[in-house]
């Protein structure tokens, strides 16, 4: 990985209190969307963020842009640390850095076309020294994402999903960044649509040497265009890795699980390789587990260690792994068993909350 790093994240969490009453507004509890991430990624290249539905993806993306205020941690970008910037100078320093959100309808003002769309940002920063100056600035802008300088006095609704999709990028180019938060970028278009939007992006990067974060729960997507992935579960990195390594060599457990969910265009490959089904669903991120997060659902949980120790990430062979038993899960001396799925009493009815335990049964290691 590069020595250039553009943005470095540290111990990153972001908490929404659960507040509960009518008269007096108390607070009982935290979502802990986020809670205690640590990356970097290095200038000019993209890093992917993988992870079901409900894991803090977004959030930790809209936290890196301080949309979502940080609970505690530190973002770092090229060098500046952002949480603790003064209004004035972290509005300024967004310039440096858009968002390309999920949903391209609902992110672009219908009452707007394109042209005051884009013009808005030029106007907010002072880009432009007139209309003229920022009418080519945009017209250059509306080239690069390959859209026709008559669609400036169009509005949303007039244009296709991928159309809407480039006018989104098209947003976030006008300012001139260095990164910029693909947010599930592409998960709202068709699949022939969604390789134009992709092989886009790429084509922006290798042009205007951008640095991306883009997120998705999209495992074909992330390995074309990212360099490194990164996987989460609920609110943590789990794994960390280069992204053919990650693909061909998936260490974690929950990584292994997602991996072998992809399918494969050979029938016979397909019908032989090894599928792990995940039990139960996502835990709460309000009342996450005690010790490693996936121990719950996990097919290679222990008695000892996974239900009360927290993994941290830790190098192993070139990637980081948040696992106690990475390496005897990877040698095949640690084998999978059988995770029964339980209810789970909800916190505050009087009983702590029931975690699927690891098998009691002596014999899991081989």
């Amino acid at each position: 990985m590069s020595d250039d790093i553009l943005v470095e994240v540290r111990d990153l969490k972001v908490h929404f209190p659960i507040r509960r009453g009518v008269i007096f507004d108390r607070t009982v509890g935290h979502v802990k969307a986020v809670d205690g991430v640590d990356l970097r990624i290095p200038r000019g290249k993209t890093y992917g963020l993988v992870g079901e539905s409900g894991c803090g993806k977004s959030t930790l993306g809209r936290a890196l842009l301080q949309l979502n205020p940080p609970t505690s941690g530190e973002v770092s970008f090229d060098g500046v640390e952002l949480t603790t910037l003064p209004a004035g100078k972290l509005r300024t320093m967004r310039r440096r850095m858009q968002m390309i959100f999920q949903d391209p309808m609902s992110s672009l003002d219908p009452r707007q076309n394109v042209e005051s769309i884009l013009t808005e940002g030029l106007q907010t920063h002072g880009i432009g020294t007139d209309r003229d100056d920022r009418r080519r600035i945009i017209g250059e802008t509306l080239d690069k994402v390959g859209l026709p300088r008559w669609a400036l006095s169009r509005y949303p609704h007039e244009f296709s999903g991928g159309q809407r999709q480039r006018i989104g990028i098209a947003r976030a180019l006008v300012l001139g960044p260095e990164l910029i938060v693909a947010d599930e970028p592409v998960s709202a278009l068709d699949v022939s649509i969604q390789a134009q939007v992709v092989n886009l992006l790429d084509e922006l990067q290798e042009t205007l040497g951008l640095t991306y974060l883009v997120i998705a729960h999209d495992l074909a997507v992330v390995r074309h265009i990212s360099d490194t992935v990164g996987v989460m579960y609920l609110g943590a990195l789990v794994e960390e890795a280069p992204a053919d390594r990650l693909y061909n060599e998936p260490l974690h457990p929950y990584t292994r699980a997602l991996m072998s969910a992809v399918p494969v265009p050979d029938p016979d490959v397909e019908d032989r390789r090894e599928r792990i089904l995940l039990s139960g669903d996502l835990p709460s991120p309000a009342n996450p587990p005690s010790g490693c997060r996936f121990h719950t659902r996990c097919p290679w949980a222990q008695p000892t260690r996974c239900a009360d120790e927290r993994p941290v990430l830790r190098d192993i062979g070139g990637s980081r792994v948040a696992c106690h038993f990475a390496e005897p899960i990877a040698s095949g001396e640690l084998r999978p068993h059988q995770v029964k799925t339980q209810l789970t009493r909800p916190a505050g009815e009087g009983e702590e909350p029931h975690s699927v335990s690891a098998p009691s049964e002596p014999g899991s290691y081989v």
